[in-house]
């Protein structure tokens, strides 16, 4: 249900999960929906565009897109993986965000998909997150209410993660209460997998030291096996995939104990 017209920081929140259920609102909408005036919904937009939450466009807002991506906008291979399952990738993604309340700490691999998390968790406030990719950390730069705790470690640029010795390390130091883990392939025998070995080791530490495992992934990558093993699958709590996936490929997940929630 939309809130009530007058708490502020509740149409803030209705306005930003709206941006991340559909890629964009317009004015006209949101006053519909939250009995506001146009004023008072642009007034809203203005304040969340001064955050650095969004874009206004002549008459709604969309998504902001950050200047450190602009490198990659002719990127074709970058562009697919950003583009694969886009709309899947954002519900996945308001599900998990809808796990973490505010005074706890959130670990994320790094993926697309755990930077659609990221994105919906930017309406909440005093959490901590723990990253060891580039781009997580400054989509929060400008968020001082959020602190971000940054590994440290070898730029891998292929998708803005930091691995090595340095952010395996760090992150034998660092615990959390939740952690979001996109991953190349899940498989009820395999476990969960990974392209690089770098990565790879650093992700285990960081699985071995949070409490609660939740692996967020579109159904292509049920089943899927890929080089390195980050853990097995029987240490997971919950997966959260979408809607394409089907009974045959979430079975598997189901008998080992896992949580299983589609979107």
């Amino acid at each position: 249900m939309p809130p009530k017209t007058d708490n502020l920081i509740a149409r803030h929140e209705y306005i930003l999960r709206r941006l991340q259920e559909t890629g964009g609102v317009a004015v006209d909408d949101l006053c519909t929906a939250l009995g506001a005036s146009i004023a008072t919904i642009r007034r809203d937009l203005e304040d969340l565009e001064g955050r650095s939450l969004l874009r206004r466009t002549r008459g709604g807002a969309v998504p902001i897109g950050p200047l450190f991506y602009e490198p990659f906008r002719h990127d074709s291979s970058f562009q697919d993986r950003v583009s694969s399952f886009a709309e899947e990738k954002r519900r996945i993604a308001l599900a998990a965000a809808s796990l973490v309340s505010a005074g706890q700490t959130v670990a994320l691999s790094g993926g697309t998909t755990t930077t659609e998390v990221v994105r919906c968790l930017k309406v909440l406030t005093d959490i901590t997150i723990i990253t060891n990719t580039v781009n997580v950390a400054m989509e929060l730069s400008n968020r001082k209410d959020i602190e971000v705790i940054v590994t440290g470690g070898h730029l891998r640029g292929s998708w803005f993660t930091l691995v090595g010795p340095l952010a395996t390390t760090t992150a034998e130091m660092l615990f959390s209460d939740i952690m979001f883990i996109g991953v190349d392939g899940i498989d009820a025998k395999q476990g969960l997998t990974c392209t690089h070995s770098a990565e790879a080791e650093i992700l285990r530490k960081l699985v071995q030291h949070t409490k609660l495992k939740v692996v967020v992934a579109d159904h292509s990558k049920l089943g899927a096996v890929s080089k390195y093993l980050l853990c097995p699958a029987k240490e997971i709590d919950q997966l959260i995939t979408d809607s394409g996936a089907s009974a045959t490929a979430i079975t598997p997940f189901v008998k080992l104990g896992i949580s299983v929630t589609q979107v």
